[in-house]
Formats: C-alpha cells, structure tokens, sequence
C-alpha cells in the first residue's frame, strides 16, 4: 500500500507524523508539495502563520475537539523534533475578548488548558480575559525540522504541481492541499475562500509573552516566535476573500498602532519585515472525509483556516482514522 499527502504546509506534514506514529511504513509516504519547507509564496500559508495556540477559535464541538487533542500531544510532538529548539516551546498567553466567548467554549478549555486562570483587571472595552500556559511556534522552523524529521523515518517529500488529483500516485491520497483545494481538479472546492492577514515581524527581546485582543471585526495580536533572535509577529487582519499577497504601508501603522497599544512595552521596535499570507479557510469549517475517486481511495484533510498549528494535529488523526479503518 502505497500513500501520498499532496502539501507540505503544516496540514500536510501533522498528516504524515501522525501516520507514522501509527505505524505506517514511513517508506511507503511520500509527500508532494508545489512549495516545500524553507520556501516563501504568498500561497504558502504556512511558513507566516502567527503561529501559536490561541482560544479564539470557533466553539462548535469538532473544532473543539480538534484543538483540545493537538493541545494535549503538542509536548510529546516537540520531544520528538527534539526539544524546544525545533521551533515549538511553551510561553503565557493573555487574551482579551469584547465578547465573552460562550460558555460551552469556555467549559472546554476548562478541561485541559494549562495554569488557566479568568483575569480581572481588563483593558476598555473588553468582556473578558484569560490568562494560561500556551504554545509557541516558530513556523518556519518547525516546518524544517518536522520536514528532516520525517525524511530520517523514511518519508518522501518531494516538489511537484498537481492539475488533478487522479494524477497523485499511490493506492491512498491525502488531500491537505488548503486553498489549493479550490483548484485541484477532481476536488474543485467553492467552498474554499482566503482570510489574508498582514503581520509585522519586530525585534523585541523583552516580549516573552503573547497578548491577543478580538474583536467582531478585528484581532490585534503580539506573539513572540522562539528561537527567531527575538523577532515578534505582530498582527493583525482577517480579511475575507482577500487573495492579494501584497503589503499595504497603512496597515503596517495601524497593526502597530494596535499593538503598541495593547502591549505598551513594546516601545518603538525595530522593524524586521512586513508579510501577508492568506489563511485556507473553507465555508462549513474543516473537511476531514474520505471517498473514492477513480481507483484511489482520497482522504480530505483541509480548511483549517488560521487554526492550523492548534487545531492540526487533531485534524490529521482523524483523517488518519479514516485511513486505518478503512483497511479492518
């Protein structure tokens, strides 16, 4: 049996770990990827994700799920990318809402979120405030070292542009293809539209921990990324059915604007790079279902949209599920 994930971005690589700690011979993996860890489109969501675990993700109960299940596993997935430095560490998180978020969410990350603690003491204009021990990415980082990491268990990842998916070798195919699903012949997925964001990467060492605020229409964001020299990504905008990967000036002073306000001790940072990216969504939320198409049997595992890195792991075990039950 032979299995190909078409993307590497992080639905695509989570995709493969979670196979192979299944006991799928890594041998028989090969990932294809137009873009490959250590690349840079603006169609490569990727590699500019925020990258960190954030409690503003939707409260329907898979969602849910999902986060809860990646949240609980994300320690043993960074000891075995070998320890924090792979680009995965843990730091406190502060998030503010002007709505507070409903109660079955809040009942959820009850059950599992790390020194949660409600805060008192919130900004004008906020509802409600959290305060927990979150997770970190630095996503560039950790898409490389998950990449090596799975090419020394024996995993291909090879580049490669797909027209449709018949074209995908192999017995089984994951498609983790994101926003690419819109296009990929033989999936062809109106349901999948671009949120763009716009984040500003500053040097600021004294910001060790992230601070998050959201609103109906906006979310303004401060995240440091471990093991970057400092950098923090600071964002940000949620624009839907935005598909330019253009940077715009007066974004960046309002993104700062927002921040330095949310978060004065960032002073006057230094700027180290302005970058847009453009999040997979999908109406109706995440696909993570299995059919045939031709001969091959194809697993789904999209639309995460900005919820990849919390949400990923646990999307990619249920795809994975599909997969091993399939062959009982």
């Amino acid at each position: 049996m032979t299995i190909t994930i078409i993307g590497s971005g992080i639905s695509g690589l989570y995709t493969a770990y979670s196979l192979v700690e299944n006991n799928v011979d890594a041998k028989s993996i090969t990932i294809i990827g137009e873009y490959l860890p250590g690349d840079q489109s603006t169609f490569y969501t990727s590699p500019w994700a925020g990258g960190n675990f954030s409690c503003i993700s939707p409260d329907d109960d898979l969602t849910m799920k999902l986060d809860k299940l990646t949240y609980q596993n994300l320690s043993r997935i960074q000891k075995s990318l070998g320890g924090p430095t792979c680009g995965l560490e843990q730091r406190y998180s502060v998030e503010y809402w002007d709505e507070e978020p409903s109660q079955k969410k809040l009942d959820s990350l009850k059950t599992y979120i790390l020194e949660l603690e409600v805060l008192k003491d919130l900004p004008k204009g906020a509802a409600y405030g959290i305060r927990y021990l979150s997770w970190n990415f630095n996503c560039p980082l950790f898409l490389e070292n998950m990449g090596k990491y799975l090419k020394n268990k024996g995993v291909t990842i090879a580049r490669g542009k797909l027209k449709h998916i018949a074209e995908a070798p192999g017995d089984v195919v994951f498609n983790c293809t994101g926003l690419g699903a819109r296009f990929l012949g033989g999936v062809e997925d109106s349901k999948v539209y671009p949120t763009r964001g716009q984040v500003v990467v500053v040097k600021a060492p004294q910001i060790k921990e992230n601070r998050m605020r959201w609103g109906p229409d906006y979310a303004t964001y401060i995240l440091p990324r471990p093991y970057s020299h400092d950098h923090v990504v600071l964002g940000g905008f949620l624009q839907v059915d935005n598909w330019t990967g253009d940077t715009f000036g007066y974004e960046t002073e309002d993104i700062l604007k927002r921040t330095i306000e949310l978060y004065p001790e960032i002073g006057e940072p230094e700027v180290v790079r302005v970058a847009a990216g453009l999040r997979p969504s999908r109406k109706g939320g995440v696909r993570i279902e299995k059919e045939r198409i031709g001969k091959k049997v194809v697993i789904h595992n999209y639309g995460a949209s900005g919820y990849g890195y919390q949400a990923g792991y646990g999307m990619a075990s249920e795809a994975v599920k599909l997969y091993l039950g399939s062959k009982l």
